[in-house]
């Protein structure tokens, strides 16, 4: 090792994640025994007494005592939660009040049992889930646990002691503890405590001394209990090491790959590999291949896939579903890309000609996995003895029409035959009757095919076999013919049907890939929120069967947004179930471990950036769990819809943020125009009455009225920006509603003119008024301060040159332009010089205006249903020319002017 090697040493990030964990999240500690009545409760209650003492709020959510007086005394003194109770089945049930321990969210609480199953109509099925919401609440939380509850040692306490366990606790709830303390007695002593009754009543306690309480099976129990607290202590001494870069023999992290099947010993598969798993500190995952073609249909097998596949996910391991032709190269293919280490399976036999020709699952695994370890695991299900051959079960709608077709099929190669040797001397009719067993296979399948084989069997021997119309074979070789006829008609209807079956499961295949192809084209062209999720709902409600809403968060809680059928409500109770499928990313409702008594299930649409809403759905059939099918096409739709509102919430967002940076720039220029607009004549008239104060003595009546000029013209300057200002806020406001008036655009133009001389007296104004002018329908006011905004633009940049009005008419339209001689506009802000607070730049040695004079004019133009537009150059490859146009009045005939 390099000498600087040392110093390079690094601990561990992802140990150090671990420890540093989620500072909202509460403390758990674990009070381990391996039998009830060792003293978990009693050690318990003795260190929350001394952290009482020692003024830390603790809370006795629940202790059962079971009578001994020890334990009750050790309850004196702490503050002990209520209980809540439950009617069930006409008796009073105690429970653990969950909310009330939420609401009173002490320092510590105590929940004994962390196994124990609640009753009926409570938020969680498992205490052991009512004590993970007070830890993400966080809230420090003490339980205790006897061995025997664990998921992964189930099925071996089974066999050990002959009890079967049905309360039990996930394996990761024990290794995400903060700390598991063993509480542990010998055999002998607690068989004594049982006899004495400090375990179970008098009676009780015989019968459990008889059964469960034996000697060797205390033991067994007792070394699971020490073996799985030891793995719990190692596991804690290495993330010690590692936080702290301390050198060790690290080995390669290891990665297991489990396969199943569907027959019984999946879930014991399962277990034995989180087992393992747990030993070897490694990830590990649980696959299940089925054979193209070959799709597992019976509901029994269906069912037992999925309640493996559900143990795994809830003993930490993630799932897959595969499908290949190959089964053992797909495992392999798989393996190999995910980097697992080691193969776990169990040990499969193979048939007769399978023996032959090849071998069983697990052989063919072994053989062809030459750089990963392969485990073969077996079970006591391998004992029972198995069957040659397993026919797949057929479906019963499929069963009765495909063997009416085969006696109908089988009926017409008779008539067929019949009529052939009535005309023919034909030898040999086999290859009629085989005729009739492609077609049943074609058509209806497999099973169809092999009746049709049987029927025809019989069917050529009973009618076209001497001796006729009996099933006796006189000569040897028509049996051999007649054999040979059966195997090759079974043969080769098997294939066919097969054919026959694998291509209607690509048929099915298809729909449903073009139903998802549909379903995410409709998706793509939904922009808005509610087309979105109306096209969700009308396709999960063909899928589920139910009624189905989608509920998306608004004003800080989960509002309905979209249901089918419409009038679909829901209860409190499904709305906590909505809630918490949000707040926590989990599936609740109907078939889970959160609130499963409802009627509907909840799943949260999650992207990315999380939660975005939460679809809520009640299955055609309550009774069973929904088809691996279901399930998938659920999967697919939930993923490409939470996608799909994600992106019709970002593009709203996105709106929303565009309206928000237009408003800030709106607000900037706006502030930046109020300084100079404002300051700058505000500054002048001060700056005139305060000379005229102190120097008023002084002054010559000249120059005194020199000021007064200066201030009135800068007053007059503050008044047309306010009145733009506030002729602005009335266009957008949609406040400003203009006359539609006759009026004479002449008299307009004339007055316009007359204000413009008066206010700009150092410009020229020039006018060229067509005669004939025809009436317009407007405001003669607002066209008038349309026209002063446009002579005061040309004063602005025509560079104190004259300024140009014309004004004609051009066949159904009455055409009015002012021009002026300034440097003009590129063509590239022709349109934009009537954005609001744009600014074309500098021309009369001052800075420019507010950038609101051609956006009002704009507003106002098109109130009175005009148009307006900029032209440039105007005259001799310079100046600006604003031409307004507004249809002509329908009127008889001009009055004079």
């Amino acid at each position: 090792m390099p000498p600087d090697a040392h110093d390079e040493r690094r601990p561990d990030p992802d140990a150090l994640l671990a420890l540093t964990g989620d500072g909202r999240r509460g403390k758990l500690k674990v009070f381990l025994g391996a039998a009830p009545g060792v003293g978990k409760t009693y050690a318990m209650l003795q260190g929350a007494r001394r952290l009482k003492a020692d003024g830390i709020d603790v809370v006795i959510g629940l202790v059962e005592t079971h009578g001994r007086s020890e334990t009750a005394a050790l309850l004196e003194g702490l503050d002990v939660l209520p209980r809540r109770m439950v009617e069930y089945r006409g008796r009073s049930i105690e429970e653990f009040d969950l909310d009330a321990a939420l609401a009173r969210r002490p320092g510590l609480i105590v929940v004994d049992e962390l196994a124990h199953t609640n009753a009926p109509e409570s938020r969680h099925p498992k205490r052991w889930q009512d004590v993970e919401e007070l830890l993400d609440a966080g809230v420090d939380v003490w339980t205790a646990l006897n061995v025997q509850h664990l998921e992964s040692l189930a099925d071996v306490v089974s066999r050990v002691t002959g009890v079967a366990v049905r309360e039990t606790v996930p394996d990761n709830v024990l290794q995400t503890a903060q700390d598991v303390i063993l509480v542990d007695i010998t055999p002998a002593e607690l068989i004594q405590r049982l006899q004495e009754g400090k375990v179970y009543m008098p009676q009780t306690a015989r019968r459990a001394v008889q059964n469960f309480f034996t000697p060797s099976n205390l033991t067994a129990l007792r070394e699971l209990a020490l073996r799985r607290t030891a793995d719990r202590v190692d596991d804690q001494m290495v993330n010690y090491l590692r936080q702290n870069a301390i050198e060790g023999p690290w080995e390669t992290s290891e990665y297991l790959l489990v396969c199943i099947g569907a027959d019984d010993r999946a879930e014991i598969l399962v277990r034995t590999a989180s087992r393992m798993a747990t030993r070897l500190n490694a990830s590990w995952v649980v696959v299940h291949v089925e054979r193209q073609g070959h799709e597992e249909t019976d509901p029994a097998r269906l069912k037992r896939i999925d309640e493996a596949l559900q143990l795994a996910e809830r003993l930490g391991a993630q799932t897959q579903r595969l499908s290949a032709s190959d089964m053992v190269a797909e495992v392999l293919r798989y393996a190999r890309r995910e980097n697992a280490t080691q193969i776990v399976l169990g040990r499969s036999r193979a048939g007769f000609l399978r023996r032959r020709f090849g071998g069983s699952f697990s052989d063919e695994m072994v053989i062809r996995s030459d750089d990963i370890a392969v485990h073969v695991v077996t079970t006591p299900a391998d004992k029972a003895p198995r069957a040659a051959f397993r026919w797949t079960r057929p479906q019963p709608k499929r069963v009765f029409p495909g063997f009416l077709a085969a006696v109908f099929a089988v009926a017409a190669a008779v008539g067929v035959g019949e009529a052939l040797t009535h005309f023919l001397d034909l030898p040999n009719l086999s290859m009629v009757f085989l005729l009739a067993v492609l077609a049943c296979s074609a058509f209806y399948g497999l099973w169809s095919a092999v009746a049709a084989s049987f029927l025809s069997f019989l069917a050529y021997n009973f009618f076209f076999i001497p001796p006729l119309y009996t099933f006796t074979i006189a000569e040897p070789q028509e049996l051999l013919s007649l054999l040979a006829f059966l195997a090759v008609a079974v043969l080769t209807g098997s294939l066919a049907g097969r054919a026959h079956d694998q291509a209607e499961a690509v048929r099915q295949r298809a729909q449903h890939s073009e139903s998802l192809y549909d379903f995410s084209r409709k998706l793509a062209g939904a922009a808005k929120l509610d087309d979105v999720l109306w096209a969700a709902a009308a396709h999960l409600q063909k899928i589920v069967g139910g009624a189905v809403v989608f509920l998306i968060p608004e004003d800080g809680d989960l509002q309905v947004s979209i249901a089918w059928p419409p009038d679909v409500e829901l209860n409190e109770g499904e709305m906590s179930a909505a809630r918490w499928a949000f707040s926590k990313n989990e599936i609740a409702g109907w078939h889970t471990d959160t609130l499963p008594t409802l009627a509907r299930q909840f799943r949260p649409l999650v992207t990315p950036r999380g939660a975005v809403g939460v679809l809520g759905f009640e299955p055609m059939a309550r009774g069973a769990a929904p088809t691996p099918e279901v399930e998938r096409a659920l999967t697919s739709i939930l993923e490409q819809t939470a996608l799909a509102v994600d992106r019709s919430l970002l593009v709203g967002e996105a709106v929303r943020a565009a309206a928000l940076e237009d408003n800030e720039k709106l607000r900037t220029t706006l502030l930046s125009s109020l300084s100079h607009d404002l300051r700058t004549p505000l500054a002048t008239i001060a700056g005139a009455i305060s000379t005229l104060r102190q120097l008023r003595d002084r002054l010559s009546p000249e120059k005194t009225e020199e000021l007064l000029e200066s201030a009135e013209e800068e007053t007059e300057r503050l008044t047309r920006f306010i009145a733009n200002l506030l002729d602005m806020s009335r266009i957008e406001s949609g406040a400003l509603k203009a006359r539609q008036d006759y009026i004479d655009p002449i008299d307009c133009i004339r007055n316009a003119v007359e204000r413009g001389r008066k206010a700009f007296g150092a410009q020229t104004i020039e006018t060229s008024l067509a005669p004939e002018l025809p009436f317009i329908r407007g405001d003669a006011q607002l066209l008038e301060q349309v026209l002063f905004n446009l002579l005061d633009n040309a004063h602005k940049y025509g560079g104190g040159s004259t300024a140009m009005v014309h004004a004609r008419r051009e066949g159904e339209h009455a055409v009015i332009s002012v021009t002026d001689e300034g440097p003009g506009i590129k063509p590239a802000d022709l349109t934009r010089v009537f954005e609001k607070f744009y600014r074309g730049g500098k021309a009369d040695g001052r800075k420019a205006g507010t950038g609101l004079g051609l956006s009002i004019c704009k507003g106002l133009v098109e109130a009175m249903g005009g148009t307006i537009e900029a032209q440039s150059p105007a005259v001799r490859r310079r100046g600006t020319r604003i031409v307004l146009r507004f249809p002509v009045a329908q009127i008889k005939e001009r009055l004079p002017a």
